[in-house]
């Protein structure tokens, strides 16, 4: 006979309380179980003494004689410190995706908003360049102007002493 320690529910409608059973995994969830070895109630904060209870000595003594643990007992067990967590997470189906030609429609639209993007980046850079070039001209304008002065003032000054 096969035996499992798995969660059996109970309590009222959107109310659920949980014991914690070993029972012949032939057997349906609430039906009949071999031994209640604790219980856990989803209700409570997680740090409240009375969300779990488990007698600790029955459940080793229920894996020492070869009883299946679920994955969702394995998770309550390990924060008691019984067994270690579950390593591997049960697959997702895909069917919350979009289908392929809306993915196809994400993708397109996500390669013109980076295409807009690198388009906008580009203007931005040319302006930049523009503005400090136009910068550059304004100061060698400046700088030009006061050296020309001075140079026709010099010829001016040789005419009169001629």
């Amino acid at each position: 006979m096969s035996v499992r320690i798995r969660l059996a529910r109970g309590g009222a409608k959107k109310r659920p309380f949980h014991q914690i059973v070993v029972a012949d995994k032939r057997c349906p969830r609430d039906g009949r179980f071999i031994e209640s070895i604790g219980f856990y109630n989803p209700l409570l904060p997680k740090d409240h003494p009375d969300a779990l209870r488990i007698n600790v000595e029955l459940a080793k003594k229920w894996m020492a004689n070869g009883a299946e643990v679920t994955e969702r007992v394995q998770k309550l067990f390990a924060t008691v410190g019984l067994c270690e967590k579950p390593a591997a997470k049960t697959n997702q189906t895909k069917k919350h995706l979009p289908k392929e030609k809306a993915q196809l429609r994400a993708k397109e639209e996500a390669e013109r908003l980076k295409a807009a993007e690198e388009a906008k980046a580009a203007a931005e850079a040319e302006a930049k360049a523009a503005e400090e070039a136009a910068k550059a001209a304004a100061e060698q304008a400046q700088e030009a102007p006061a050296e020309q002065p001075a140079e026709e003032a010099a010829p001016a000054e040789e005419k009169p002493a001629e």
